[in-house]
């Protein structure tokens, strides 16, 4: 009888590959509320994906700095793709209601999403670093040396500025408007962008949830809440490129 593809030795199976046994047991709440399960999984989601998109993110910075545009354009299309889904996730917690939410918001103090490693991680590989912001969060040892580790290396901005000094350092200007000479570059360009724009809708998005979800009140954090995520609304990854547009 022959064999399938895979049976020869047997050693895996689709559960023991993703590790389900360990992965299942991590979604323990602190209470008996029905939604702290859903909120624990998105959250968790989120960090997941946070991982896969700084995986990607530092992949296209590579690729940028050897030059291989084509394959950083795809690993940032995958990034976009991503942040997108991202976005909808939050209409998935929204389907909690204010009282559903309150009933076990009090267990989680002093945590908050404003401790998010991963996210911060995202912002300081992107171009925008906030070295104030170590001083500030929680984190293990092994954490605060991955945020020192992402201040101090090139960025994907700083990539990219890079490879446009290595291009004979065309103006922003001119490779819009002269695309046909400055096609990858270009679309390089674009690339970046969808990454910064959706990023921004996440955060947009975001607020309007947690303003649904607790109104005025201050973020179990420490922080002001919706009021603090405002503030950070026009945060941008790469604002040269939104600035080139009023040159056009």
């Amino acid at each position: 009888m022959s064999r399938q593809f895979g049976e020869e030795g047997r050693r895996l199976s689709y559960g023991s590959y993703l590790r389900l046994l360990e992965l299942l047991q991590l979604q323990t709440g602190l209470s008996e509320e029905h939604d702290e399960l859903l909120f624990i999984v998105a959250h968790q989601a989120y960090e997941l994906w946070f991982k896969v998109v700084l995986h990607e993110l530092s992949g296209a910075r590579s690729r940028i700095e050897a030059d291989d545009i084509f394959y950083a354009r795809h690993l940032l299309r995958r990034v976009y793709v991503i942040e997108k889904l991202l976005v909808e996730q939050i209409e998935v917690l929204e389907t909690m209601s204010p009282q559903d939410f309150l009933a076990f918001r009090s267990q989680l103090a002093p945590a908050s999403g404003f401790q998010s490693v991963q996210f911060r991680e995202i912002e300081f590989l992107s171009g925008l670093k906030e070295p104030a912001y170590l001083a500030r969060v929680e984190a293990t040892p092994d954490e605060m040396n991955r945020l020192r580790k992402r201040l101090e290396e090139a960025s994907l901005a700083d990539a990219f500025r890079a490879l446009v000094k290595r291009r004979g350092s065309p103006q922003l200007r001119d490779i819009y408007m002269d695309r046909e000479r400055h096609a990858d570059l270009f679309d390089l360009c674009e690339a970046l962008l969808d990454h910064d724009e959706t990023f921004a809708l996440w955060r947009a998005r975001h607020v309007l949830m947690v303003e649904r979800q607790i109104g005025g009140k201050p973020g179990t954090g420490g922080s002001s809440g919706a009021e603090y995520l405002r503030s950070t609304l026009d945060k941008r990854f790469f604002p040269e490129l939104w600035e080139v547009r009023s040159e056009l």
